[in-house]
């Protein structure tokens, strides 16, 4: 196989981009993953510049990729993306434009092979105090932490159907993805991180909503149920920006799966490098 990159959590920030950009052209990886929250939200994109695009993903990053793909000729790597629940989901034309242009691969609910592996995309993330609920689904039931917002609830920027609201589950998405197909040589492009692991973590200790105290913990059952019982070989994560430093761990591993996150509350870039024939010799570099 070879090395592969993992990034998440960009939020439009130029910098990290081209720090990105700079490390494929320098290292030319077989693959890149794109974990979501990729696009700028708020008031960073005034701090950021990337209010100078009209459209981020198609005049920013998909042309830097395209000069990059000149550049690079045949060793330009495989560019699988998801977003996340920072993005609005109108903006998924945009990747749509990218995967014709063969630039990128949108994974959201998909299923490719890279090599010998197999790779799987998925985007949604349990409910959160967020408006925007464009990729966010219940877990495993119709339960909301205290504090959070139920996804018919909150903002969508397409229309969903309300069946598709109210009883839509994380773990039924997974089911009726992976089905009954074998992933001991799978990837799986995840935005949210499994719950209870050292990638889950939230700076919430001590906070409540109307008396009821906050799970510090805000990862995916439904995820976490999925790789203990399915043992896909790499999973990849990212959401929590905060967890690699309050836990010291931008790793975990269930069984025999080994889970990276490239989340970081940081300036840097976090790029997670990793061969999927010798996943425990990943590396995490903050850039």
């Amino acid at each position: 196989m070879g090395i592969c990159f993992f990034v998440s959590d960009l939020h439009g920030r130029l910098d990290r981009y081209r720090k990105l950009f700079d490390a494929l052209a320098r290292e030319r990886p077989q693959a890149v993953f794109l974990g979501g929250d990729l696009l700028p939200s708020g008031g960073r994109s005034l701090w950021t510049h990337a209010a100078d695009f009209d459209d981020f993903l198609q005049d920013f990053v998909q042309a830097s990729l395209r000069q990059l793909q000149a550049f690079l000729g045949p060793a330009y790597p495989r560019v699988f993306a998801i977003l996340g629940n920072d993005d609005p989901r109108a903006a998924e034309p945009a990747l749509t434009v990218g995967e014709v242009a063969g630039v990128w691969e949108h994974v959201h609910a998909r299923h490719v092979t890279l090599g010998g592996f197999d790779v799987y995309g998925y985007a949604c993330v349990p409910p959160t105090p967020f408006r925007l609920k464009d990729w966010e689904r219940y877990d495993v039931s119709r339960f909301v932490e205290p504090g959070c917002l139920a996804p018919e609830e909150g903002l969508h920027t397409v229309l969903v159907p309300e069946h598709e609201l109210q009883c839509g589950t994380i773990q039924a998405d997974l089911d009726e993805l992976t089905g009954v197909h074998a992933l001991t040589r799978a990837i799986f492009l995840f935005h949210s991180p499994p719950y209870q692991t050292k990638l889950d973590r939230a700076a919430l200790d001590g906070r409540s909503v109307d008396h009821a105290p906050l799970d510090v913990h805000v990862g995916s059952v439904a995820i976490r149920r999925f790789i203990e019982t399915r043992q896909p070989r790499i999973t990849l994560h990212g959401h929590v920006h905060e967890s690699a430093r309050l836990t010291g761990a931008w790793q975990d591993r269930i069984g025999d799966t080994y889970c990276f996150s490239a989340a970081h509350d940081g300036p840097e870039l976090a790029l997670v490098r990793f061969d999927p024939a010798d996943p425990a010799r990943a590396t995490r570099t903050l850039l």
